[in-house]
């Protein structure tokens, strides 16, 4: 194995990684069925209503446990049973809604660029041949201006024009009509369908005029109309790909090949998706690591901000456990692994990261349910157009005409993404500082928070107790405390063989050692009894019964371990500025009470209780609420788990390893606490901005729904002012992405 490992630093990492093979190895759970995870491309989402018609069809089938679309990325994310489906019944009853819909199999950049080139290359058929008929209709105007064109040569110009547009409508107009007749034999409605009724109905009108000889012909709107929309679909479709961020491409980081190495000692190189929980895999210099696990041999420095934020490395030594996608800087390394694929860590926030990026908060539901209503009513508005229109006396020609400008300018484009474009630009602000929605509607809960209650131990502090006065401790006696602390796990403990560790001793577990609940450990040497807990259990004297923990030799001498778990690096700015914003802010512990005034008045907190049961800091949030408090909830996401679901909105401070056990809205990674301060800003700027995009939406409704009924605006100034609306509502949500934010309560 030695020979290995010196194999692997001289340079093994240099195979180069090629695009990964996403199909989801199934994850088994001993208490019930096999769960598969997969992701499906559905590259005909493009709103609202798509999402719903996706989410919906999959939840009916039997054996789905969870189905959660993301419109960025356009793609579903499935859990399902493996013995109930398989991937082909997802795809097909998916098409059979309508949704054009294949396995995963590009990386997302890949993906992106082909949408983007194919609606390039539609929009250059569409943008040449709108030039070419505008020249036509141009010379036709100008002709009938002045009277000096006879009616043979505008009948010849007319079908030019048709038969530049003609081809040049039914290439460029394919995602829009596919996308709607997929809706319509589903039997539902989406923005598309409106889109696509008013182009062909102006198509098919002009080419009715032309055989006619008549002069009310619209190829120039109805080819225009099409680069217009193709221009809007475009910018639309990269702003989105832009806000979805690094979460969307954190599955990037993942490695797609292993070093496996067997019992014989041999090392094959394997692709990372076939490895499986207790194998052994080497991970050379310079290489990303493949799957979660528990380093067994070697030393190295781990570059772990992928995943915790932090810049500073860590130092991985037998025994360490390391995460998929962290990278491997120093030595080589032999893992073996606990959690692979689609059950690794990196794995879990991403999928998070898809959950948060289109949750279905109030917002969104609201957004959803608008948009189910608007659709069926822009029909409806335009077949009322074309009736009021004849009733009024017009002939058909205008009449049809008013319709078509009202279908175009009424689709719920706008409407549909007012919500899913914020949603996504918070959550990817949040990632890239380290912190992962995980409720449904956590975000918009957050934006109402006014006051902040923070836990203390593992929350406010670091939660790694340190000896406060390490050079009053003789190396001898640190070296038998340490040699019994070895033998537990509790927090004061690994701090005594941490200290003997740093000074360079080498720590043997004792043998035999007992542990006795809630006084400490002990051991029956030749000597006598040794023994490490409580300073009464020890015969601790007076003046040392108030330290954290003491030790008793053989002898009957007892020496006091004083220690101290510090504050985090930025808790008291934190604070600081959590109160400057307007919020009122207090610290709930369980630790003893004078612990927690140290801590509170260290980190500038006025209101602190310490002691306090699970029980009483739940009855301590219900008096806020009752005084009309809405709480943010600060704690460590297991023994806190009933305070965090009792408070208005909750965010989890956790190491990489509790990331799917916490139970709270938010999980902040990393060692500092700006995050708590960071989310609020971006929650409350959030809120801000769907209430901005739902107020753009209405007024370009408002504003140009009447003036489109009345006649007085044409199909292509529809069309300009619908594309115009929705990238206005996009853009307006990637400012969130860079802007500078304040916070207040």
């Amino acid at each position: 194995m030695a020979e290995a490992l010196k194999r692997a630093d001289a340079g093994s990492h240099a195979a180069k990684p090629v695009a990964p093979d996403v199909s989801s190895p199934a994850a088994i759970n001993d208490n019930g069925p096999v769960i598969e995870h997969v992701t499906l491309a559905v590259s005909d989402m493009h709103c609202g209503a798509c999402i719903q018609s996706v989410e919906g069809t999959l939840a009916k089938l039997p054996g789905v446990v969870s189905a959660r679309a993301n419109l960025a990325a356009r793609r579903v994310s499935i859990a399902h049973e493996i013995d109930k489906l398989s991937i082909e019944d997802l795809v097909g009853a998916l098409t059979k809604a309508g949704h054009e819909a294949a396995e995963l199999s590009a990386t997302p950049d890949a993906e992106a660029a082909a949408r983007d080139g194919d609606l390039l290359k539609r929009l250059g058929v569409a943008g040449f041949a709108a030039m070419n008929v505008m020249l036509l209709s141009v010379s036709v105007w100008a002709g009938a201006a002045s009277g000096d064109m006879e009616d043979s040569i505008q009948s010849m110009f007319h079908w030019l024009s048709a038969l530049i547009a003609l081809p040049a409508i039914a290439y460029s107009g394919q995602p829009f009509f596919k996308s709607a007749a997929g809706a319509l034999r589903g039997g539902r409605l989406n923005m598309d369908v409106p889109i696509s009724l008013g182009v062909l109905l102006a198509t098919a009108m002009s080419l009715f005029q032309t055989m006619r000889g008549s002069h009310q012909v619209y190829f120039d709107a109805a080819i225009t109309l099409l680069a217009f929309l193709l221009i809007g679909r475009l910018l639309d479709q990269q702003m989105r790909t832009k806000a979805a961020g690094a979460a969307a491409n954190l599955l990037g980081f993942r490695a797609y090949f292993a070093s496996c190495v067997h019992d014989d000692g041999r090392v094959e190189r394997i692709a990372a998706k076939n490895l499986k929980p207790g194998m052994r895999v080497l991970t050379a210099t310079g290489e990303r690591i493949a799957a979660d696990g528990v380093v067994s041999e070697g030393t190295s420095d781990i570059d772990d901000s992928l995943l915790t934020g932090e810049t500073a490395t860590k130092t991985a030594t037998p025994g360490t456990r390391v995460y998929a996608g962290t990278l491997n800087l120093t030595g080589p390394l032999v893992i073996e692994a606990t959690a692979t694929e689609e059950g690794s860590l990196i794995a879990e926030i991403s999928r998070l990261m898809d959950a948060a990026e289109q949750n279905r908060g109030r917002y969104m539901r609201l957004a959803d349910r608008a948009a189910r209503i608007y659709a069926p009513a822009v029909h409806v508005l335009g077949l009322s157009t074309f009736a009021g229109w004849l009733l009024a006396g017009y002939g058909w020609e205008p009449a049809l005409t008013a319709a078509i400008a009202v279908l175009i300018i009424t689709c719920p484009c706008a409407l549909a993404l007012a919500v899913p474009a914020v949603q996504v630009a918070a959550s990817s602000r949040l990632f890239a500082r380290g912190i992962i929605l995980k409720a449904a509607d956590g975000l918009e809960r957050m934006s109402e928070v006014d006051t902040v209650v923070f836990d203390k131990t593992g929350t406010l502090t670091t939660g790694e107790p340190r000896l406060s006065d390490p050079t009053a401790i003789p190396d001898d006696v640190l070296a038998r405390a340490a040699s019994l602390a070895s033998a537990s796990r509790h927090p004061y403990s690994r701090a005594i063989v941490a200290e003997a560790i740093t000074r360079g001793q080498s720590v043997e577990p004792a043998g035999n050692v007992r542990e006795v609940p809630g006084c400490g450990l002990s051991v029956t040497t030749a000597q006598g009894e040794e023994r490490l807990g409580s300073a009464d259990w020890c015969g601790a004297s007076a003046n040392a019964s108030t330290s954290s923990i003491c030790y008793r030799d053989a002898q009957g001498r007892v020496t006091a371990f004083a220690l101290h778990d510090s504050l985090r690096e930025d808790a008291a700015a934190v604070v600081s500025r959590l109160i400057a914003g307007g919020f009122a802010v207090e610290l709930l512990s369980g630790d003893r009470p004078q612990a927690v005034a140290e801590a509170a008045r260290a980190a500038g907190i006025a209101a602190w209780r310490g002691g306090q049961r699970p029980d009483q800091k739940i009855e301590r949030l219900e008096e806020l609420k009752a005084a009309g408090r809405r709480v943010l909830m600060i704690g460590d996401g297991i023994n806190d788990a009933p305070a965090l679901a009792a408070a208005h909105a909750s965010m989890s401070p956790a190491s990489a390893a509790d990331i799917s056990q916490t139970t709270s809205d938010a999980i902040m990674q990393g060692k500092m606490l700006s995050g708590v301060t960071d989310a609020l800003a971006v929650a409350k700027a959030a809120h801000k901005m769907a209430l901005q995009n739902f107020g753009i939406a209405i007024a370009y409704n408002v504003i140009f729904v009447p003036l489109a009924m009345a006649g007085l605006v044409t199909p292509l100034i529809a069309a300009v002012a619908m594309s115009v609306s929705s990238i206005t509502v996009t853009a307006n949500a990637v400012r969130l992405k860079a802007m500078r934010l304040e916070l207040k309560a």
